[in-house]
């Protein structure tokens, strides 16, 4: 059942709301003449009307049982924020010229991670658009926009919207996407959306006046979940799974990347996110263009991305959180809070050989035993990074990885990422160092609300004993100073960094054994001693050798060829990338010992086949 307002064409439009718990809904139109139209309720609780004379951009809400009024949840566009009316879109006007766009395989996904309104000064869609051309040459082939569902005001990460089909005005509103989408296919780069199915922001959420959009059987970090099991929870579904389908068919979006579905709870027979994925299934085999589903989780539960004859939910790919944790307490050193069921180079070696580290072992941080196995599955079912908008933004003053750690752990860093099997994701500025911070940042209007954020950022950061208090999230400023400067970009130390990224990038899709997805050809081990990783992978074109060295000194190491000629591809310690100077050979045809400069990698590369 799709909701909302339906443009049919010809200035005709249907307007369908479901309302279970009403006994009486009318529109209330209030352009282009305000007026009071009765709508016609069915079986289910949706509630119709079909109406000509609806130009797209009539404004209009909804009246329940005579006495609220309230703008439509589904509503497509907020011209006059999260309270004010909802206006009627015509997605068949937007002329789309992608030139036969198709998606890109999702092994080939390079993603980088955006906020809209800090990405560049103007903070718009359009804004975004000459900017492509530059990631293009990064090496970047998807971007991947933080949520812009209609929040309130203009200033917002985008987890508190209330919106959820609605696009942000502020943003450039539903035209704005729709040509910054078409931009990004027009020159090959595919777009993912970040959305938030676990709970809906606290200002101008008016979904309790309609329907039981909650349940109070599960509690989330943000009160009462959202009722996908509970009475009633079918039109709750619907609402939720058309909206998948409105950014695939009417923004043309590639993938969707679900916000933690931990925070989903569903304990029917068939789990809402199983039913996401054939919905989506459906639509891509409906349109001959594939559409991704990428969920953020903690669980480590192999079931969310296992397919469905294995009796998984069938999700594309998940972020992983142990590949993080791993990388980042090694690089930083960094062992509160979460923290703290990491910090050793065994941790890294099994989630780079095992995808998650924690496979139903005791996790000091949960107290309790956790995960399951998923070494069995691709590679290219597994997002990871160094640094997200979570692990910088969470933070008390919002430090990048850049003011936490040295140049060279900085590569090294990077080099863990890009050289892994698995599909990389750069957090907007990473790729050349950006050290303004990224703090979390609201316009709320509400001024009790604004307290409760204010109280409620300070408790968070007392598990990891942080001292002070946060930047005042409400404030202007602090918005204002996590806006890029990417002009910097090709400066000094910023210029070899974003070097180093596009050739580490551009090995990528030079060697094939960096990608390879055949678990029965790598070899990976660590040394807790010498705090190094190495990793030897192969398939039938080529192989690779790389050693990743987390330790503050010099450490040698006897190096094995194993027959044939190795030729070094990239090493972080070159003076090309700012480096102090490697020690390393160009060549290795015998078995050597060699010397890593702190702080490093290093790849080799041999074309025979094993």
């Amino acid at each position: 059942m799709k909701v909302g307002a339906n443009y049919l064409g010809g200035d005709r439009c249907e307007f369908v709301v479901w309302s279970p718990i009403r006994e009486a809904v009318s529109l209330k139109l209030e352009t282009p003449e305000s007026r009071l139209i009765p709508m016609e309720r069915d079986e289910s609780g949706y509630w119709r009307v079909t109406l000509d004379n609806i130009p797209p951009g009539t404004r209009y809400k909804f009246e329940l049982d005579e006495d609220t009024i309230r703008p439509d949840p589904a509503s497509e566009f907020q011209p006059e924020d999260v309270h004010g009316p909802s206006a009627v879109v015509d997605h068949g006007a937007f002329n789309w010229d992608e030139g036969g766009w198709q998606n890109t395989p999702l092994e080939d996904y390079i993603i980088y991670e955006l906020h809209v309104g800090t990405f560049t000064p103007e903070g718009t869609f359009e804004a975004i658009i000459p900017r492509i051309s530059e990631l293009l040459e990064l090496g970047i082939t998807a971007i991947e926009l933080m949520p812009v569902s209609q929040f309130p005001g203009s200033r917002n990460w985008g987890y508190d919207g209330v919106y959820p089909y609605a696009v942000q005005t502020s943003y450039g509103g539903p035209e704005g996407l729709k040509k910054l989408v078409n931009a990004c296919h027009q020159q090959g780069m595919a777009v993912v959306m970040d959305v938030v199915y676990n709970h809906f922001g606290p200002e101008g959420n008016y979904t309790r006046d309609f329907g039981p959009y909650f349940t109070p059987k599960y509690q989330t970090p943000w009160g009462s979940a959202i009722n996908y099991d509970d009475a009633d929870s079918d039109g709750v579904r619907n609402f939720v799974l058309e909206n998948v389908l409105c950014w695939f068919r009417d923004y043309h979006i590639d993938a969707l990347r679900l916000d933690a579905i931990h925070a989903i709870y569903d304990f029917g027979a068939r789990h809402i996110l199983s039913e996401m994925a054939d919905w989506v299934a459906e639509l891509s085999e409906q349109l001959n263009r594939k559409f991704y589903l990428i969920a953020e989780s903690d669980l480590n539960d192999v079931r969310i991305i296992n397919p469905k004859e294995r009796g998984g939910y069938g999700i594309d790919a998940q972020w992983s959180d142990d590949f993080h944790h791993a990388l980042r307490t090694l690089i930083t050193g960094e062992l509160t809070g979460y923290y703290k069921d990491f910090g050793t180079c065994a941790d890294l070696e099994k989630a780079l050989r095992d995808r998650f580290i924690y496979t139903w072992n005791y996790s000091k941080n949960r107290q309790r035993f956790h995960g399951s196995y998923a070494g069995d599955r691709p590679p290219s079912q597994f997002v990871v990074c160094c640094q997200n908008h979570d692990q910088v933004g969470n933070r008390m003053l919002g430090e990048r990885l850049s003011e936490l750690a040295s140049f060279e752990a900085l590569k090294l860093a990077a080099g863990t990422v890009l050289l892994s099997p698995y599909i990389p994701l750069l957090f907007m500025g990473e790729e050349y160092g950006e050290t303004r911070p990224f703090l979390y940042f609201i316009s709320h209007t509400d001024p009790d609300l604004v307290e409760a954020v204010r109280k409620g950022r300070k408790a968070e950061f007392e598990e990891f004993h942080a001292v002070g208090e946060p930047p005042d999230a409400q404030s202007p400023e602090t918005f204002k100073r996590c806006i890029l400067n990417w002009e910097e970009r090709n400066q000094g130390k910023y210029g070899a960094l974003l070097a180093f990224y596009k050739r580490l990038i551009a090995l990528r899709s030079e060697i094939p054994a960096i990608k390879s997805s055949d678990r029965d050809r790598q070899k990976i081990a660590s040394s807790e001693a010498d705090k190094l990783i190495s990793f030897h992978r192969w398939t039938q074109d080529s192989q690779i050798f790389g050693i990743l060295n987390f330790n503050s000194e010099s450490v040698g190491y006897q190096f094995d060829p194993e027959g044939g000629t190795w030729q070094k591809r990239i090493d972080s310690a070159d003076s090309e990338w700012m480096g102090p100077g490697s020690s390393l050979p160009d060549t290795l045809a015998e078995s050597e010992n060699i010397s890593l400069a702190p702080e490093s990698c290093v790849l080799y590369e041999c074309q025979r086949a094993i």
